[in-house]
């Protein structure tokens, strides 16, 4: 399939074409230049709007005395609910300190000790402190500045900003040879381009928009998964959608990106408390405040039913230098009239994090032979059900540095692209509030056949409401459409309960379902479905 597109009027070429400018986009590019490749890096707004810059709590790595990646490793097994790769789990805990370190060394500063040793906390499913993070708790802002700033000093890293990715282009094999792509600017790339590559690599984020309410920015359409859908790359896990548990609820009728509470403010201590002032984790979880994001946010999610409640609350005025260790969250609670120093802050789950994505192998490769993604938009098979926390920017250091080396060793000569005469399609841009609204409703923290057949009769009356005048806003609602669908027909499938996926009518973890749903569009845009089963843990 295809998005409807003008012809490209303009033509860029590089060895690597990286799509996202978050930690898995900026690393792929730095690492694909210590092979002596150039890099046409891609961005949808200015360069530094991705997830990355907003993630608070920070990086999980075996840095501290006593920790070990074997433990690591244990613990994000025991978060992904049984449906993680082994082998890409270990990837990630094993490499992982040499990659924080390589962070480190492109400039990345994280707070310490008075000792001068790197501060360690605690999130929620970790048995250890094994976080670092910068600024309290502003630690994707200061990767971000750290990663842009090597980015800006390397001149065979040419910067496209404003620009969305439209579709992946293929030769006359079907490898992927490019992108087209939308730029919003000024000279000859302005309007719809085509970008030659010899390997395209998609970091573009997460899809936290496909919801009413999100931690993402608005960036964060997944127009990645889309396009490597469209391109018949191989989908997976996309029903285990991860809600934050701890939202700053902003009202009733609020959308769009919401105020993150960092969970590394529970791991500091806060309580959860419902509305008679009951912890009630205490009575539900072994780790109570920091057991793992899905059992806590499914627990929020029942008491405020229990209690027709629209949040619960976050108590930190028993924290001692609040406002220090977390001045961002501080400031924003401010901002929205809520001291937290001395009042109570009302939470509630949003959508924070998708562990599924583009089916990739151990070096970041897709099904589809050229097309390689990274981060959020990938699915490594380390975060399985659930992901752990903490481990999302490490899984961008990790597997960037793989994907590097692979495009390296198997570089293939520049082809022409062939063009594309699949099923094109567009939707108009009005229903995006649509999807969201329903994606809420029926496929949010809770779900039953009921809901989400719900939500599917409504994506087939939004299918209808087609445009005619492409444009970025019909763009990113096609793709938001398409993400949806995806993420339905995966949630319908999986009759149990694991991980971020509730199934209301099937409240329990099955052992025929150990295995993660593959999902795949054909040029017609016939969806199809297979199964990979997961190995013993």
């Amino acid at each position: 399939m295809r998005l409807v597109a003008p012809a490209p009027g303009w033509t860029a070429q590089a060895d690597v074409i990286v799509v996202g400018s978050g930690i898995a986009g900026l690393t792929t590019a730095l690492q694909c230049r210590t092979f002596g490749l150039s890099v046409l890096l891609v961005t949808k707004a200015s360069v530094d709007e991705g997830s990355t810059k907003w993630a608070q709590g920070g990086i999980a790595a075996a840095l501290g005395d006593g920790d070990s990646p074997e433990a690591h490793e244990k613990d994000t097994l025991v978060a992904g609910a049984g449906l993680c790769d082994v082998d890409a789990v270990r990837v990630l805990v094993t490499e992982g300190p040499e990659a924080v370190r390589k962070l480190i060394e492109r400039g990345a500063i994280f707070d310490k000790e008075a000792s001068g040793e790197i501060a360690l906390t605690r999130e929620g499913g970790h048995l250890r402190n094994r976080i670092i993070h910068a600024g309290g708790d502003a630690t994707g802002a200061e990767v971000s500045r750290a990663l842009l700033a090597a980015v800006h000093n390397d001149p065979e890293i040419e910067v496209v900003e404003n620009a969305l990715v439209l579709d992946a282009l293929k030769n006359d094999i079907g490898d992927i040879c490019g992108v087209t792509l939308h730029v919003i600017g000024a000279g000859s790339r302005d309007g719809v381009g085509r970008a030659i590559a010899k390997a395209v690599v998609l970091a573009t984020g997460g899809l936290g928009q496909v919801f009413a309410q999100t931690t993402n920015p608005s960036v964060s359409t997944g127009d990645g998964v889309a396009l490597a859908l469209r391109a018949g790359a191989k989908v997976a896990d996309v029903e285990f959608i991860q809600f934050h548990p701890t939202v700053l609820w902003l009202g009733n009728n609020s959308e769009g990106q919401q105020p993150l509470i960092s969970e590394a403010v529970r791991g500091e201590g806060a309580y959860l408390l419902d509305d008679q002032g009951n912890r009630f984790m205490k009575e539900i979880h072994p780790l109570a405040e920091l057991a793992p994001r899905d059992v806590v946010a499914i627990s929020i999610m029942r008491v405020m039913n229990k209690n027709h409640a629209q949040h619960v609350w976050l108590d930190v005025r028993h924290l001692e230098g609040f406002e220090k260790r977390f001045p961002t969250i501080y400031a924003s609670c401010i901002a929205h009239g809520i001291n937290p120093l001395t009042e109570l802050i009302p939470v509630a789950p949003a959508s924070h994090y998708a562990s599924g994505g583009v089916r990739v192998d151990l070096n970041g490769r897709t099904s589809v032979n050229g097309l390689y993604a990274c981060g959020e938009t990938a699915c490594s098979g380390v975060h399985g059900a659930n992901r752990l926390a903490s481990n999302s920017l490490l899984e961008g250091l990790v597997f960037s540095a793989r994907i590097a080396s692979d495009i390296a060793a198997n570089l293939p000569e520049f082809t022409e692209p062939v063009e594309n005469v699949s099923r094109a399609i567009l939707l108009d841009p009005s229903v995006r509030h649509d999807i969201q609204v329903s994606m809420s409703r029926g496929a949010g923290v809770l779900r039953s056949s009921d809901s989400l057949v719900r939500t599917s009769s409504d994506l087939t009356r939004i299918e209808d409401r087609t445009s005619a005048q492409p444009c970025v806003e019909a763009w990113e609602t096609t793709n938001l459409f398409q993400l949806a669908q995806a993420i339905l027909k995966a949630a319908l499938i999986r009759q149990e309960t694991r991980g971020s996926h509730w199934r209301e009518d099937f409240p329990e973890t099955s052992d025929q379902w150990r295995k993660r749903i593959v999902q795949q569009l054909d040029q017609t845009g016939y969806w199809t479905t297979g199964y990979q089963e997961v190995g013993n843990q």
